[in-house]
Order: C-alpha cells, then structure tokens, then sequence
C-alpha cells in the first residue's frame, strides 16, 4: 500500500507544472457538494451527458441506487441518441451492460423537452440545469473538458473511461481533480472490475505474496471485427460522420489499444502499484483495408517496463477468425494467475468460489453512499494513470519507437481539432479515393 501511494505521488509529480497548467482556483461554495445525505430521503438529481449504450447503462444503474433518485437532463451531440435512450429507460428497455432487463424509471425520470440539450455545448446545459450529480460517458476525446466544467460548477461525478485520448488531455483530467478534491467532491470511474468481488480477492493474494514477486503480467483484449462499415451518405460532413463512428478515429476515442484494453491494463496496475517507466511494440492495420474504417490500428502487441525490470505484456486485435481473449494474468516464481477467473496456480494454488454481485451496479452504489453520507471517494488519479498507460503504449505501438514515461505524459501533441462544429474540419480526412491517412512505424511522429 505504502509503494501504491509513493507511485501516485510520483505520477503526480511527473508532469511539468501540471498543477499550474490546471485552471485557477476556484472559490464556488463546496458546501453543497460535500453535505451529507444522511438521512436517506433527500432527492439526488443527475445529468447524463452521452446518451448511447453505455451512458443509457450507468444512468439505470444510478437510477438503481438506494435512496430518492431522479434523471433530471440530459444531454448529447445528437438528438436522435438522446431521445432513444431517454426512451429505452422511460419504457424499460434492457440497457448496455445491465444484466437484467428493468420494468422502466418512469417514475425517477424527469426530463422534459427543456431538459434535453443537444449540440458541443449541452453538457454546460446540462450540469447547470440544477442537478447534484453528472454521468459523463460522451467519447472520451470530451472527457476532460466536461470534467473540467462539472467541477468547476461543484458537481460529483461518474465518469466513463478512458479519461482523455492524449497526455494534454490527461493533464487537464489531473489539474481538474486537484480542485474536486478541494471541493470534496464525491468522483468515481467506470473501472468496474475494481468493484468486482474475484478481481478484489484475486489481487489481495497476489499483493500478499501467493504467486511469490511478480516477475510479469499480460493481458488481452482481442475480438473479432465489430465496427459499422455503412457508406458514409453523400450529404453527411466528415466532422458529423466521425463523430457518428467514433471507434474507427483516433482523435474521438483513442484507438482501440486505449479504449478496451484499458480495463485489463488497469487491473495490472492495481496488481503492480504504479505504472510503467517504458513501452516499445507494434501494431498495424491488417483486417480494415478498405475505406470509411479511419485512422486507427487494427491490432497492437506493447511491452512496458517497470523501473524495477517487472514486465506488462498487452496485445489487442480486432480481426475475425482469430483467437480471442479478454484476460489478465500474473507470474510470478511461485506461480501464476488468471486473475479475471479467480485462480491461482503454483504453491498458493486457490480459486474464487464467492458470490459477484454485479459489479458495473456496485460502482453506482458505492458513489451514492458516499455523496449521500459524505465519504471520501475519488477514482480519477489511478484511472488517469491507467490511462497514461494506455495512451503511452499506443505511442509506441504507432511510432515503432521506445516511449518513456516522462516524455509521454508531457507530450504537447494534441489530437483535438481547431474548432467545434459540424462543418468544420476534423484533425483526419479521408484522401479523394475514401482512404484516411494511417500511422506507419519508424516514421509517424507522436511526441
């Protein structure tokens, strides 16, 4: 426990002026924020801000939370989502990652026409529209922004990963959480296997010594193809066309490295208890050949390095046909595990046998009790460090390059585009025959 704080003091620390780079103080009364629910009966008001799958999911999650809750706004860069998920949870439509389908919160929703934001500035709506709590789960290329302006209005929040797409991204993410902490605010992050009963068990043992010192660990998020290939219509802008396809654009989401595999790199982190110091892989477009795919790598293998010699091996793929896994696993001398299952091999030989209540649910009851009865809670400076992580291995991974970790968390690149709008021009385009310019090893720059 003692090296998990030292690793986060030094993250803390390893960007330049990262607390001067943050925005000034702000002097916004905290005593809102921070006052206790106690009682249980007093109603918590919530914004979602990102109305697809997943954001449709956290919000029937919060919704599930002990004690009064309302859905009070909502808001989204397109009206259609915004309508279609406030429906699915009016009526009570199954929602992503809920694993049981509920009757419908119509009860709890309140989000009429004057409710309900569209466009780049909704999410300012929506938090200032009177709500104690915010769900942001937009692309994570708004994250920091929109994190950025729920605290600086006092609010806690739940916030989907990744929390930026890029290290400017990430160090606005961390200036943002040093004001929350001064507010108080009650802040938690869609890392859910940190909520996860086996995961919890799992990395206590190993931290306890049941495999012996960690010598590496790998982990995978490889899938068969899953992105939309539709033709873009002729009279759809680039800007609303990627927007619209988020996963297949570097700038939006991150890059599939980012984006998936950040779950099974942050559960090594929590194992290790701090990040790497280097990365060096690889990576290419094998499967996605054709037009209208984006930017973005279709498969990644990256080594990172601790200062201590300690390995993390991470491969992602979206190709069809090949083998799949979603894992994490640990060896050590005495011994490896397959944490995600719960088991341990070697001379500590053990498995998982508990009950695991939900855990994306546990992570929304967790935030609750704490803003109701005012405990400390904030999950955002492990999640920016796992996502560093992440960010860091694409580096490498796009460049072919050996990344540090200092180089990489001060990088000034940014992917974000010089203006907001639906005509304007995004940081990519697609040349005259549909093709989107594509990393090359050993000659794409990403420092």
């Amino acid at each position: 426990m003692d090296k998990l704080k030292s690793s986060r003091r030094d993250f803390l620390r390893g960007s330049v002026g990262i607390a001067a780079a943050g925005t000034a103080a702000l002097r916004v009364s905290s005593s809102i924020a921070s006052r206790a629910y106690a009682a249980g009966d007093e109603t918590i008001k919530v914004a979602l801000i990102g109305c697809g799958a997943r954001g449709t999911g956290a919000a029937s999650q919060a919704l599930k939370t002990r004690g009064p809750v309302k859905l009070w706004a909502m808001a989204d860069l397109f009206q259609d989502r915004l309508e279609t998920s406030l429906n699915n949870l009016t009526k009570g439509q199954q929602a992503d990652y809920d694993r049981e389908a509920h009757e419908g919160f119509s009860a709890k929703i309140d989000v009429p026409p004057e409710r309900r934001f569209v466009g780049f500035d909704a999410y300012k709506q929506a938090v200032d529209s009177g709500v104690e709590m915010v769900i942001l789960a937009t692309p994570p290329h708004f994250r920091p922004v929109h994190y950025e302006y729920a605290v600086k209005q006092g609010k806690h929040v739940f916030m989907e990963k990744p929390l930026a797409v890029d290290a400017p991204g990430v160090r606005q993410i961390l200036a943002a959480n040093e004001e929350a902490k001064k507010k108080d605010l009650k802040v938690s992050v869609g890392l859910m296997f940190r909520h996860n009963t086996r995961y919890q068990e799992t990395i206590k043992r190993l931290q306890d010594g049941a495999i012996g010192e960690v010598a590496f660990m790998r982990c995978y998020w490889n899938t068969s193809f899953l992105r939309d290939t539709r033709p873009r219509p002729a009279d759809m802008t680039e800007m609303y066309y990627q927007l619209r396809h988020p996963y297949h654009f570097l700038w939006v989401s991150g890059g599939y490295f980012v984006d998936a595999l950040l779950h099974f790199i942050d559960v090594c982190l929590w194992l290790k208890g701090g990040h790497p110091v280097t990365a060096q892989g690889q990576g290419g477009r094998q499967f996605r050949l054709d037009t209208q795919h984006g930017d973005t790598f279709d498969h990644h293998f990256v080594e990172f390095t601790f200062d201590n010699g300690t390995k993390m091996f991470a491969q992602t793929r979206q190709i069809s046909g090949c083998w799949n896994s979603a894992s994490a696993h640990a060896h050590g001398m005495d011994g490896c595990a397959d944490i995600g299952r719960g088991r341990i091999e070697g001379a500590g030989k053990w498995r998982f046998r508990g009950p695991v209540p939900n855990y994306y649910q546990v992570e929304h009851d967790v935030l609750m009790d704490a803003i109701r009865n005012n405990k400390p809670h904030n999950e955002t400076d492990y999640a920016a460090m796992s996502t560093m992580t992440a960010i860091m291995g694409r580096m490498a991974s796009y460049s072919g390059q050996v990344i540090r970790w200092g180089d990489a968390l001060n990088s000034k690149r940014s992917l974000a585009p010089e203006r907001y709008a639906f005509d304007a021009a995004p940081p990519v385009v697609a040349d005259k025959n549909g093709y989107y310019p594509v990393a090359m090893p050993g000659v794409t720059k990403v420092l």
